[in-house]
């Protein structure tokens, strides 16, 4: 009888230790679930963002190229490639090319930076600039690194880069661009 009763107490321990497992392994695949579903979700409004914006950049007029340019990326992308456009031209401001890589080696990879070309294209002209490629390639906190490919069918002209969005108090922002 004594067997009997030390059995049935050791099957009913078991048993309930196997439904906590159960429990356990339940729980955390259903948070997975909804931060998957944010996650994408964000990725798609970041790269509905960057598209709308990047189009909407290259027809507005191009007095306002710096002031659009501004509010369409972070603060450090600005400045950065505000300096990688104005490397070596006589203006006030202007750095040598030792100069900038030594200024942004530790925030940019400087030689991707496009240095001496435009923001987003390398041509100085354009026509209607599309955006013909959007995809997302990684994502982490807050940051998403799309592939892009830039069109100008008139000119015959397309412009691959790869561009790093972040979210930021619910809006997006450029914080790099490779070119």
């Amino acid at each position: 009888m004594k067997k009997t009763i030390i059995a049935s107490l050791f099957l009913i321990v078991a048993c309930k230790q196997e439904n906590r497992e159960k429990a356990v392994q339940t729980k955390p695949q259903v948070k997975e679930n909804v931060v998957v579903e944010n996650k994408s979700r964000d990725s798609e409004e970041a790269k509905n963002w960057l598209e709308k914006n990047i189009e909407e950049y290259f027809k507005d007029d191009l007095g306002n190229e710096e002031k659009n340019m501004q509010k369409m990326t972070t603060r450090d992308y600005f400045d950065y490639k505000t300096d990688a456009m104005n490397v070596d031209l006589d203006v006030d401001g202007s750095l040598t090319e030792k100069e900038f890589q030594d200024k942004w080696k530790d925030k940019f990879n400087t030689s991707k930076a496009g240095t001496g070309v435009g923001f987003l294209i390398t041509g100085q002209d354009w026509n209607e600039i599309k955006v013909t490629k959007c995809q997302l390639i990684s994502d982490g906190d807050n940051s998403y690194l799309f592939d892009v490919i830039l069109t100008d069918k008139e000119l015959n002209a397309e412009y691959p880069v790869k561009v790093k969005i972040i979210k930021e108090n619910s809006s997006f922002l450029i914080a790099d661009v490779v070119q």
